[in-house]
């Protein structure tokens, strides 16, 4: 029995099937711990996480089973034990669960018993649940090891304390949410910890993953409710911490508290992490974009200058004869600030080319939204050209008010392969900009100081597509939409509540209706970022053809 550890946390990145990659992410970080007893990492560390689907083929848990015993065989020398996350196959059952690797050999394994299926998560479908765990011994100290959504249930934890569990240690993938690092702490990880009287060490990944992210900002929590260690946010972090038996039980000594971003730079940092790891997985060379010198694209090429570096974000700006002088000039200006290539490459042309074409199949229509459309499929299909000309993924730039009521078009605008702001309402980008030409994200690669001209923030939002367009000629103004919004969407709210709060009747039965014919549209989006509880796919899965109406 001893009175002392020492245990890493080692809070990585990983890639969803690269087995071997995150084996050698875990075997280096393995040598740089060579001094702790016990090196823990997050949850399904070793497959990545979500698999999804993937973790159906047989061939992914065989090679995971065969890729974990050659890193037990790794921890016969010199080195701490390691608690690895990974899929495993009982009686031809799948589980999500982790391996204590020790002394060359797989010394446990333990299975998540609470299996989440809400929301992002789909786990009850491909895995089953594990029995309420029991501890495991190491080094004469009994572990508990309650699994992501093991410890947002009090019964397993409290199991584990009554079979003598001494010290929590939580492997997690838990992605980012608005507030969500507080919610952890203080709504569940502290509630637990005083619960059992016993100390937590919460470990979370770090990075993207398709819409995911993943936010890090692991800690620590002693049997009183007191933060012994928080690790950083948006960053890989390795730390180390100490952990001594006292007459009262295990405590983990004080350690480095650091400060996690506050709002909106947690949000920002979710879309930087978001696009990085998109493109950096995918084995993309760069991003393209068309910047307009409105405020949506201004910001997702910042964005993209902070996760990539402004040399690897190329701007396009697609004048047509709508197009303002005040556009032309805050496009060429904002890709100055941000320190991106500009090129202009107007559309009128084109646009002529496709007037004749259809002139006389149009001969007895009035101009319409179709000449407007048509417009943006042109700037979608030179985009596209682009990309596949020259290989950098194209991004697109329409924010969750526009794809809430359908104000996006699809095959123009919508074409792209990811969008940052895809589940950032119009104010939230608003916050965003004022937020990021005022401070630089500690995890940026972009300038310091201004992004955009302060005149792309405080003009009108238009889309340009006729003269005088503005976004308020259609739409009503988006400190009233936003918020008829966030109660359909997020909160699922029927007009009569929203009325009731003092909304009025028609504008929000006319918003219900346009959320609802727009899901075909949103069907066909490209992914994005997810930063709320209710992001368009995962989170909100509607009917594209249903009849239901609460007005």
């Amino acid at each position: 029995m001893t009175d002392s550890l020492t245990i890493t946390l080692a809070q990585l990145n990983q890639r969803v099937g690269d087995l071997p990659g995150n084996a050698a992410a875990m075997l280096a970080a393995r040598a740089r711990a060579a001094g702790s007893d016990l090196i823990v990492f997050p949850e399904m560390q070793l497959v990545g996480y979500p698999l999804e689907d993937l973790v159906l083929k047989p061939a992914l848990a065989e090679r995971a089973a065969a890729e974990l015993e050659k890193l037990a065989a790794a921890t016969s020398a010199p080195g701490p034990a390691m608690l690895v996350g990974s899929v495993f196959v009982r009686d031809g059952n799948l589980y999500n669960g982790v391996a204590l690797l020790d002394q060359g050999k797989i010394a446990a394994t333990r299975f998540k018993h609470e299996l989440p299926n809400y929301g992002t998560f789909d786990e009850k479908r491909v895995f089953e649940p594990g029995p309420l765990p029991e501890p495991i011994v190491f080094r004469g100290v009994m572990l508990g090891l309650p699994i992501c959504e093991d410890i947002w249930h009090p019964d397993v934890c409290r199991h584990l304390a009554d079979f003598g569990a001494e010290i929590l240690i939580s492997p997690n993938g838990s992605p980012y949410e608005i507030d969500k690092d507080t919610l952890r702490i203080d709504g569940v990880a502290k509630l637990r910890a005083v619960d059992t009287g016993l100390p937590l060490a919460y470990l979370n990944r770090v990075g993207g993953q398709d819409e995911l992210v993943f936010d890090g900002a692991s800690f620590v929590i002693n049997g009183d409710g007191a933060v012994a260690a928080q690790l950083p946010d948006w960053e890989e972090s390795e730390v180390v911490t100490r952990w001594t038996r006292t007459a009262t039980g295990w405590r983990c000594d004080r350690g480095e508290i650091a400060h996690l971003a506050d709002h909106p730079e947690d949000i920002y940092c979710a879309m930087v992490t978001g696009v990085r790891d998109y493109v950096e997985k995918n084995g993309f060379p760069g991003v393209l974009l068309g910047l307009s010198g409105g405020i949506d694209s201004a910001i997702c090429a910042a964005i993209a200058a902070d996760a990539l570096g402004p040399e690897r974000v190329r701007c396009v700006m697609l004048p047509s004869r709508f197009t303002s002088q005040e556009s032309l000039d805050d496009a060429a200006e904002c890709a100055r600030m941000i320190g991106c290539p500009h090129e202009v490459i107007p559309i009128q042309p084109a646009v002529a080319g496709f007037d004749a074409m259809l002139a006389e199949n149009f001969a007895d229509a009035a101009v319409d939204i179709t000449e407007e459309n048509l417009q943006s499929r042109i700037r979608g299909v030179t985009l596209m050209a682009l990309s596949n000309k020259f290989g950098p993924m194209l991004l697109t730039t329409g924010n969750k008010s526009e794809m809430s009521v359908g104000h996006a078009t699809i095959y123009g605008d919508m074409a792209g392969g990811y969008n940052p702001i895809k589940d950032a309402y119009k104010q939230t980008v608003f916050a965003i900009s004022r937020w990021r030409n005022t401070k630089r994200p500690r995890i940026g690669k972009g300038p310091d100081g201004a992004v955009m001209p302060e005149r792309i923030i405080t003009k009108p939002p238009s889309a340009e597509l006729r003269p005088d367009q503005k976004d308020s000629d259609s739409l009503p103004p988006y400190d009233v939409l936003d918020p008829i919004l966030m109660g359909l969407v997020e909160h699922e709210k029927s007009v009569a509540q929203l009325v009731a709060e003092g909304f009025d009747h028609d504008t929000v039965a006319r918003i219900e209706r346009l959320l609802n014919l727009a899901e075909y549209k949103r069907r066909q989006a490209p992914p994005g970022v997810k930063l709320g509880a209710r992001n368009f796919g995962r989170d909100r899965r509607y009917p594209i053809t249903h009849s239901f109406r609460t007005a």
